[in-house]
């Protein structure tokens, strides 16, 4: 008996690199993209262990818990790293970038997350990629959260390492991911001795044996399933058009944060202002003596399918903040009006007061405006 999803036939070396040309005009880039068959984490791993080394002095902006993961990782390849963290509530700036390099000229390193899914900030990279550019610095980012739910563009801004996975915005799996490399950045991987060869962590290995040999053979066997799953979900972006699919996300996150500071309750968006805000996700602080935890667990238990959650990353954010997840095919009015109907009635169980068709007609009009 055959299964379509068992049964499936070798991906061919052609069919890979046309899902990799896909990717590049989803990004708009010009540089070389190469697809990794894994989480997204090994192409973020692989890019900084294949950049720094002893002599890199690298500027580690911290908006949440991933680029705190980046810091740790630059230090472990031997880099000098200066860490730029700021509130999770807001963003990081492009004047603090610059003073940041005014402080520490040396700086030859930019690492930077786009959008923090976990913590619902969001940050403004295309200002930031004109100061990185000033100062020649090398300019890393993970825009693994942000593709489809916003522009990421790194041949404009000048991004040297643009990190991207299908399982948010993109409405794709978890298990495949992809990463475009400035002819920059590979210089700078070809010049450092610690670069990983003949790993799974190794760029190095794919631009050598895949794209210099005209990508004609592949390192190992594809992972059909995978690869098939990403492809299908750019197709899905191709019919809908980016343009609305990002539309689509910047309303959902909209709607969620105007219906929530008409519901009342206590409840309040996590990050302060609207422009500091991811559209992938709308993260909430708990009203005051309430846990987000239970919150959140009452809220599913009503809505068991809703893209509801509680913390962000983890630690002391598990017990004040509650995200929203409106991405990929949950970007929906739908969505939006049930998170915060299920929301509204768990905090009315909890004793406070809310207004919960308020709410929907103030996230119907939110969506309505960005139309």
């Amino acid at each position: 008996m055959t299964h379509p999803f068992l049964d499936l036939a070798p991906l061919s070396a052609a069919h890979f690199a046309s899902i990799e040309d896909r990717v590049a005009r989803l990004l708009d880039t010009r540089q070389d993209v190469v697809i990794t068959q894994g989480e997204a984490l090994l192409p973020l791993e692989g890019a900084i262990r294949g950049t720094a080394g002893p002599g890199t002095v690298a500027l580690n902006v911290i908006t949440g818990p991933y680029g705190q993961t980046f810091g740790d990782w630059l230090r472990d390849c031997g880099a000098t790293v200066i860490d730029l963290a700021v509130p999770f509530h807001t963003a990081v700036t492009a004047a603090q970038i610059r003073e940041a390099f005014t402080e520490h000229p040396e700086i030859d390193f930019v690492s930077l997350v786009h959008a923090e899914a976990a913590t619902g900030n969001t940050n403004p990279v295309a200002e930031i990629g004109e100061v990185v550019r000033e100062y020649g610095a090398l300019f890393y980012l993970d825009a693994v959260a942000s593709i489809g739910a916003e522009p990421v563009l790194p041949d404009t801004w000048g991004v040297d390492l643009c990190v991207i996975g299908a399982q948010k915005a993109m409405g794709g799996p978890a298990g495949v991911s992809a990463v475009s490399v400035s002819e920059r950045a590979w210089a700078r991987m070809s010049a450092n001795p610690q670069a990983p060869r003949r790993s799974y962590l190794s760029l190095l290995d794919w631009k050598e044996r895949w794209l210099d040999g005209g990508r004609k053979t592949l390192l190992h066997a594809p992972a059909q399933l995978e690869m098939l799953a990403l492809e299908a979900c750019v197709e899905r972006i191709e019919a809908e058009g980016l343009a609305t699919v990002t539309a689509r996300h910047a309303a959902a996150a909209a709607a969620t944060r105007a219906g929530v500071l008409a519901l009342g309750g206590g409840l309040e968006p996590y990050v302060h202002t609207a422009t500091d805000a991811a559209p992938v996700a709308t993260t909430l602080r708990a009203p005051s003596g309430v846990a987000a935890t239970e919150l959140a667990a009452r809220a599913l238990e009503t809505a068991p399918t809703l893209p509801l959650a509680a913390g962000g990353g983890g630690g002391a954010l598990a017990k004040e903040m509650i995200r929203v997840n409106h991405y990929g095919t949950d970007a929906t009015q739908n969505v939006v009006r049930e998170s915060l109907t299920a929301l509204g009635a768990a905090l009315e169980e909890k004793g406070l007061t809310v207004d919960v068709a308020g709410a929907v007609r103030a996230a119907e009009q939110a969506w309505g405006s960005t139309e």
